[in-house]
């Protein structure tokens, strides 16, 4: 109980830097995947759509909400019969209308890794940007991090590196606002972690090493009791803590997510979670405001239980998710044990998810790949009450959905539609 108030009160003074309806950064407000609006639980192409504007390029990057602007990013392909990206885009749209507002290219003219292998799966434009209410925040990977007013000026841009994993799977990780600077997993780029001041883009800080390498999820903050705040982060083989205002590591963990490391953090009060590791390894619980190495003293349990790539979501006490291979899984909070492992029907082959789990109102809501969006109640067994498939689009939707005045927004491959009524 005390954990739920405490959750709660971190999301409220969140809020207070930005509109009450805004989704401002991946999976809402501090990262909770929750909304408290009433939307449609069925829709297809004639029913329950607001609006639907085509996009010029693809992209697995979420759609951010701020005031009456939705922001998305996507990728532009080049002329050559590879699918290598010539260009990345910043698009903003009248939430309300669909009506396009500004766009701005960032042309890819330096090396970039090649489309193939992983990058096929999800693209060049993953990383979901971030708000404050005054401006956007947008990490391009090798194209940098830039700040861009809310009527579609650059205020400044960051270089965070030109550099490739052993993988060269491509960026993903999603930017988090800590005070008055932005911080950046810039795995993929330079093995760093970044703070970039928020005003000019001037570097405050900058934690590197190896093992950041093949590290994907996006860093939350934790605001413990004593009034200290913590920047918690998964990478293979270990959870971090840093001190997000000197980026020195506060304590560590061993985890038993090897491999690369997808899903972000979650956050409840004082404890954090993780999923993830090749191939979905494990999970893993700690709890915050420790020192150095706290594997024998923090660690509340680990499980194998895990998720590789979509961030499960938590509600009272137990975790929600459906994996990369169709399985819809709940587990406990408590110690990681599954309470259900179900196969889902009416799914394509191979693997059909990669968005994670909002929960809207008392329902939550999956969209899938290529077979719609499923939405079920957060029970001891999953059933389905809806799937809503938008037959006319036969791309990729591999961004997870925003919610804002009762209203959906998710984006594939080819469009971003708005869900409502």
């Amino acid at each position: 109980m005390h954990r739920y108030v405490l959750a709660s009160l971190c999301l409220v003074l969140l809020a207070s830097q930005s509109h009450a309806s805004d989704w401002p950064e991946f999976l809402g407000l501090g990262g909770a995947a929750r909304s408290s609006d009433v939307v449609p639980t069925t829709w297809d192409e004639t029913n329950n759509l607001a609006w639907k504007v085509d996009l010029p390029g693809s992209g697995s990057s979420s759609p951010i909400i701020v005031g009456d602007k939705v922001v998305v990013t996507c990728y532009v392909a080049g002329k050559d019969a590879g699918g290598n990206a010539a260009k990345r885009q910043v698009l903003c749209f009248d939430k309300n209308t669909g009506d396009q507002l500004w766009s701005i290219d960032f042309p890819i003219d330096y090396r970039e890794d090649g489309y193939q292998g992983y990058i096929t799966e999800h693209g060049y434009a993953s990383n979901t940007p971030v708000t404050d209410g005054e401006n956007v925040y947008v990490f391009l990977g090798k194209g940098g991090v830039h700040s861009i007013s809310l009527d579609g000026k650059t205020n400044w841009s960051v270089d965070v590196g030109k550099g490739s994993s052993n993988r060269q799977w491509g960026s993903a990780a999603s930017l988090v606002l800590f005070n008055n600077s932005v911080i950046v997993n810039a795995a993929e780029e330079s093995k760093s972690i970044i703070s970039l001041d928020k005003a000019t883009g001037k570097e405050i800080w900058r934690q590197e090493a190896d093992m950041i390498e093949l590290t994907y999820g996006t860093p939350r903050i934790v605001k413990l009791d004593n009034g200290s705040e913590e920047l918690v982060i998964s990478v293979p083989g270990e959870i971090w803590s840093l001190n997000p205002v000197t980026g020195k590591l506060l304590w560590f963990a061993e985890s038993p997510m090897t491999g690369n490391v997808s899903p972000s953090v979650i956050v409840d009060g004082e404890t954090i979670y993780s999923f993830g590791g090749y191939r979905a390894s494990g999970s893993i619980a700690v709890k915050a405001g420790g020192k150095d190495d706290v594997t024998d003293s923090q660690v509340v349990w680990t499980n194998r239980s895990s998720s590789y790539v979509a961030t499960p979501l938590l509600v009272d006490g137990r975790f929600y998710w459906i994996d990369d291979r169709g399985i819809a899984y709940c587990t406990s909070a408590k110690d990681g044990e599954v309470v259900y492992r179900e196969r889902v029907d009416n799914l394509q082959n191979g693997r059909p998810v990669y968005a994670s789990p909002v929960l809207i109102g008392k329902h939550i809501y999956v969209v899938t790949r290529r077979s719609g969006t499923f939405v079920y109640e957060p029970t001891d067994t999953f059933k389905p009450l809806a799937q809503n498939v938008l037959a006319g689009d036969e791309t990729d939707f591999n961004g997870s959905p925003a919610v804002s005045d009762g209203k959906l927004y998710i984006r594939s491959d080819q469009s971003l539609y708005c869900i409502g009524k």
